[in-house]
């Protein structure tokens, strides 16, 4: 931060008695504008604390953890008047001591710094982690005006240094006095921490109008009225990071304002977490580049320079071009280890090339640099550990660590900002990864293009960052493309299915229908294999074309009806009589019901002949009719394609025996599924196949299964999913982005470190 250089009107303080007077005075005020905001702003946080307390309590996933957030409910309502009580005394405190602050060498340093994370229990690790992460974050966003606050303090204090960590009003003090006025709570971690999550939105991050008052309130007593700055950010390298182009610069910011405020508040809080875990494992391994701002360090008895941005970025193109002329080894070819080796030595190798280029060797590099050459490592130390992805694709992005540590040297927003175009390039490239397999890329279109992008990346990326822009936008246009070439493949096997079910569906009512009405009767073969044959098949096609409310299937049912009391025995005139008055339309039904089933009229004469010759007998006016060997006229070859249908389908792929009972878990897995999940099936146990949940049936419930291009893999009932879930012939592949996923990772991995105290990474 730098003042400009035109005189500025500063306070006159007079005398030693009226000066310390003055301080009295301006501090006083001071003390009285913070008192006063930061009670509402503490007292509206208190507001919000019961109803978030509540709504965690209604979702939490057993009683016990119900009962912790009420216990912590009642906790706070308690303890509340104490807690709010010893927050703003403190603070008042602080500003009153600064007008005992005389000598500008030593500044007292705040207890417990905001990075000081050598912690021996979980509990003490997370709060910490909680509140570096909120300090970094509002100091950030805060300097402006903090800075000016800062300024003018140390003016009325008689020219001490104020700073972020000096200042009872900055986000860091602020902090350490909430977390020191928590500790009148005896409530659980998990309560404090949404506590300190509330003090950071409803507290922290409305401090803008406090300092705005403090400001506005010294300048008009004439402290430094003309005061301007100039902010230099804390994730900016130095003023030495080669500038972007302005079409790169262009591309970022625009992706970057896609971001929405909850999306971009979280990242930035996971990567400030980041760093502070960073800085704790410096501390804790005792390295000497903990200081971001060291101009360089000894070795050899002579001072050398800690490696600008732009030696950096020069070291890192001549190794990008090394690797970007080399062959391009084959997934079976690579050892997994040495590759994650090489990975994580690139820092070794970096160093080396500097010192190639420069004739000395530095020692290290600059805490940020270091920090961020890490964090890249580690994320592409997660993607070849990631079995997520398909090995020849981990082989193609592992080659791009270079290009995205030359990236993320150039933009810091990269890892902050989710939305980041060179974020999204790699977040799309595994995507499409993901779901790749040699038998679903037979052509070859998915490989090449993912590997000519990595190409490209490695030829041609310098410090243009609108071409992760423009290849993310070919990526956009190929996934499209493919999707919509695999949609109507898909949709042709969701018809397929569709109508397998719908047909199947319709076969069990029309038999449910057929015996519910026989019982427990015995019909006559003829009469029998009418209905079971002939009949249902009418019965079927009834269903699929009109429905099982329409009319014609009422109409077909009550044939059933009537067929079966035709074949009652006839006892004397009553039952004659009925018998002759049902003949004439049963003989109209069956006519359309055969012709419906695509009888030929052949075969339907040569079937009423048998009837008539069947109810002749009934009547007691003919011998039984013995023209069949059963009395059943076989079903004509005409209709024998619609009996046949599902049996000319080929059969899903089948499971090895699964354990007999499968675990609520399991089950409720497979119920949370969405369609454009990917599973990895691996039934035989050798053979791997990745396919995506196309459909679900709403009839049967049934999940349909595709490769990539659309094709059927397999569908399967809820259960087998779930038993090949539990016998681990399936697993299903993690839906969140890459990027998250490994940002995740390598906070719990830097968190392992920090909780073990030796800053060892797992």
């Amino acid at each position: 931060m730098k003042e400009a250089n035109e005189p500025s009107k500063v306070v006159s303080l007079g005398s030693r008695q009226d000066s310390a007077e003055r301080i009295g005075d301006l501090l006083g005020a001071v003390r009285a504008i913070a008192g006063r905001r930061l009670q509402l702003l503490l007292g509206n946080m208190f507001e919000h604390v019961d109803d978030a307390l509540f709504d965690l309590a209604e979702k939490a996933e057993n009683n016990a953890a119900q009962m912790h957030y009420f216990d912590g409910m009642r906790e706070v309502r308690k303890r509340r008047p104490m807690v709010e009580r010893s927050f703003l005394a403190q603070v008042s405190r602080e500003l009153t001591g600064l007008s005992a602050r005389t000598a500008p060498a030593t500044a007292v340093p705040p207890p417990a710094g905001p990075l000081e994370l050598s912690l021996v229990a979980e509990n003490e690790l997370e709060e910490s982690l909680a509140i570096t992460s909120m300090i970094s974050k509002n100091e950030s966003r805060l300097a402006r005006d903090l800075f000016a606050v800062n300024q003018r303090l140390s003016v009325i204090c008689g020219g001490i240094k104020i700073d972020e960590s000096t200042n009872p009003v900055a986000p860091a003090a602020l902090a350490q006095a909430f977390r020191q006025a928590m500790r009148e709570l005896t409530a659980e971690m998990r309560v404090k921490l949404i506590i300190y999550k509330l003090f950071d939105r409803y507290v922290l991050s409305t401090l803008e109008e406090l300092y705005q008052e403090i400001n506005t309130e010294l300048v008009r007593a004439g402290v430094l009225p003309q005061l301007r700055h100039e902010v230099v950010r804390g994730d900016a390298s130095a003023g030495a990071t080669a500038a972007p182009t302005a079409a790169g610069n262009k591309a970022v910011v625009d992706a970057v304002a896609g971001d929405t405020d909850k999306e971009a508040e979280l990242a930035s809080e996971l990567l400030h977490t980041v760093r502070a875990l960073f800085s704790a494992r410096r501390a804790q391994s005792g390295g000497v580049a903990a200081s971001a701002g060291a101009a360089g360090v000894v070795g050899h008895g002579a001072a050398i320079a800690v490696p600008t941005a732009n030696e950096l970025l020069g070291a890192l193109s001549v190794l990008q071009s090394q690797l970007a002329t080399g062959p391009l080894p084959s997934a079976d070819a690579v050892d997994p280890a040495v590759l994650s080796r090489d990975v994580a030595q690139l820092k070794e190798h970096l160093l080396g090339q500097l010192g190639a280029l420069r004739g000395e060797r530095p020692g290290q590099v600059s805490a940020i640099d270091e920090d961020t050459i890490d964090l890249v490592g580690m994320l592409f130390e997660f993607i070849l550990a990631d079995s997520t992805l398909p090995a020849e694709m981990q082989v193609l992005l592992a080659r791009l660590q270079i290009p995205y540590l030359k990236a993320a040297i150039l933009d810091r927003r990269l890892f902050a900002h989710r939305q980041h175009p060179a974020r999204r390039l790699l977040d799309g490239l595994a995507e499409l990864a993901k779901g790749w397999s040699q038998e679903s890329d037979r052509d070859h279109r998915v490989y090449e293009k993912i590997k000519s992008i990595v190409e490209c990346l490695l030829h041609d990326f310098d410090d243009d960052m609108s071409l992760f822009e423009r290849l993310g936008g070919e990526l956009q246009a190929f996934h499209e493309q493919s999707r919509k070439r695999a949609e109507l493949a898909e949709q042709r096997v969701a018809e397929s299915a569709r109508g397998r079910e719908k047909l199947e569906l319709a076969r069990r009512r029309a038999a449910r229908e057929i015996l519910d009405r026989i019982g427990s009767q015995t019909l006559p073969p003829l009469i029998h294999g009418v209905l079971a044959r002939a009949w249902a098949n009418h019965l079927v096609l009834t269903i699929l074309r009109q429905g099982e409310d329409s009319p014609a299937f009422a109409e077909a049912l009550r044939f059933v009806n009537e067929f079966i009391a035709s074949a009652r025995p006839v006892h004397g005139d009553e039952d004659r009589r009925s018998l002759l008055r049902m003949l004439p339309g049963i003989e109209r039904a069956l006519r359309r019901g055969l012709a419906n089933v695509a009888f030929q009229e052949s075969d339907i004469e040569r079937l009423l002949g048998q009837l008539h010759a069947y109810y002749r007998q009934q009547l007691g006016e003919s011998a039984p009719d013995t023209s069949t060997e059963d009395g059943v006229l076989p079903i004509p070859d005409s209709i024998q394609p619609l009996l046949d249908t599902e049996s000319r389908e080929p059969e899903p792929e089948s499971f090895p025996p699964t354990p007999a009972t499968v675990d609520d878990g399991e089950l409720s897995q497979i119920e949370q599924l969405k369609p454009g999940s990917w599973l990895e099936f691996c039934p035989t146990g050798d053979a791997v196949t990745r396919a995506k949940l196309s459909w679900i049936s709403p009839m049967s419930g049934r999940y349909l299964f595709v490769n990539r291009r659309g094709l059927k893999v397999g569908d399967y009932a809820p259960h087998e999913l779930a038993a090949a879930l539990a016998a681990g012939s399936a697993r299903i592949l993690p839906s969140e982005p890459l990027f998250d996923r490994a940002m995740g990772a390598i906070v719990d991995r830097l968190s392992q470190a920090a909780a073990s105290g030796t800053g060892d990474l797992p």
